[in-house]
């Protein structure tokens, strides 16, 4: 049961994380198809750059993805059967965590659904090229996850917390 409960606790939050670059994906190729300014261009280039440091480096590969991997290894090493039918949202600290991990969690989705449903109002191209920096941090996002949850699984010492209550 544990090893079902982590793969699918891993699975399920690659899922996520990959089903949002599939729909933001084609809307960032959008914005390529017409010539850009340079003005575009410089906030292409600035925007994608800090998505990948902001939300790639220090967001996933410094907060999320360690503390997702070392859950998802909890999760193997300790299934209990509610834990492993809900493991994605248990992996991502919905639930039996600590509080400011559990309220980190919810803040942070109530965060994003706020400014996906504002850059939805975006003219093209902008739409485009904010949804190719959250794109290019995404991906920086799953191959962080999937090479720390390999070390948590397969690594032997994992130094980092799951924030268990």
């Amino acid at each position: 049961m544990g090893t079902f409960g982590a793969l699918w606790g891993f699975s399920g939050v690659a899922a996520l994380l990959g089903c949002a670059i599939w729909r933001l994906a084609p809307r960032a190729a959008e914005a390529f198809q017409s010539p850009l300014t340079w003005g575009q261009w410089a906030f292409l280039v600035g925007f994608a750059i800090f998505m990948l440091v902001a939300e790639g480096y220090r967001g996933f590969q410094k907060k999320f993805s360690p503390r997702t991997a070392a859950r998802v290894r909890h999760l193997r090493d300790h299934p209990r059967p509610l834990h492993v039918l809900l493991a994605p949202a248990f992996c991502m600290g919905y639930f039996h965590a600590k509080r400011r991990t559990r309220i980190t969690a919810i803040s942070l989705t109530f965060g994003i659904v706020l400014l996906v449903l504002l850059v939805r109002h975006l003219p093209t191209p902008w739409r485009g090229l904010v949804d190719f920096g959250v794109v290019l941090g995404l991906g920086y996002g799953i191959a962080s996850f999937a090479l720390f949850t390999a070390k948590a699984l397969f690594g032997g010492e994992f130094p980092h917390s799951p924030e268990l209550p």
